[in-house]
């Protein structure tokens, strides 16, 4: 139920931003909410959160930015929300500090140079030329350099909290066992 709450939590992060009459440069829960829905749930479930996603892609592009709605131009990020939560069902099912970094760069790193790599190729935004690309990957900086820290961050606090309570838990076990043997 948890791991739900989260997608849910992250698909409105997305949403947000633009119900305040402002614009976030990807200042999300996304990715992080994604490292966690993949880690808590089962992997058929990653097509729940793709849905998900899909669905904030639909609303924010038919009527926050009022253009036309192509599947198309969205195949290649809903391909990589599906695959997040499926590489993190494997690696963020026993978490480390190193699996959750890991998980926050291939999160955030992953989508900069997967997706802006077709918004380069699909697109008509760049030249498709080696500069091209160049030019499509350095406008995106910006982008990454938020969903990073975003992820990272969001993260730290989803992995890091239900191990912090755990330890202070045991903690406190540990100090009343104590307490009843003197």
């Amino acid at each position: 139920m948890y791991a739900f709450i989260v997608l849910l939590l992250a698909a409105l992060s997305r949403l947000v931003p633009h119900m305040m009459h402002g614009t976030g440069i990807n200042i999300t829960a996304v990715g992080a909410g994604l490292l966690f829905f993949g880690s808590r749930s089962s992997r058929w479930q990653a097509a729940i959160a793709v849905a998900v996603m899909a669905l904030t892609d639909v609303y924010l592009t038919k009527v926050v930015y009022g253009f036309p709605f192509h599947i198309s131009g969205y195949l290649v990020t809903w391909a990589w929300y599906g695959a997040l939560c499926l590489i993190s069902s494997g690696l963020l099912r026993k978490v480390t500090f190193l699996r959750v970094v890991a998980g926050v760069f291939i999160s955030a790193t992953g989508f900069y140079v997967i997706v802006d790599f077709a918004l380069w190729a699909m697109g008509n935004m760049y030249p498709h030329t080696l500069a091209g690309l160049g030019a499509c990957y350095v406008a995106a900086l910006p982008f990454y350099g938020n969903d990073l820290v975003c992820t990272a961050g969001l993260s730290a606090i989803l992995f890091g909290l239900p191990v912090l309570a755990a330890k202070l838990a045991e903690m406190m076990h540990n100090a009343r066992a104590h307490q009843t043997l003197q």
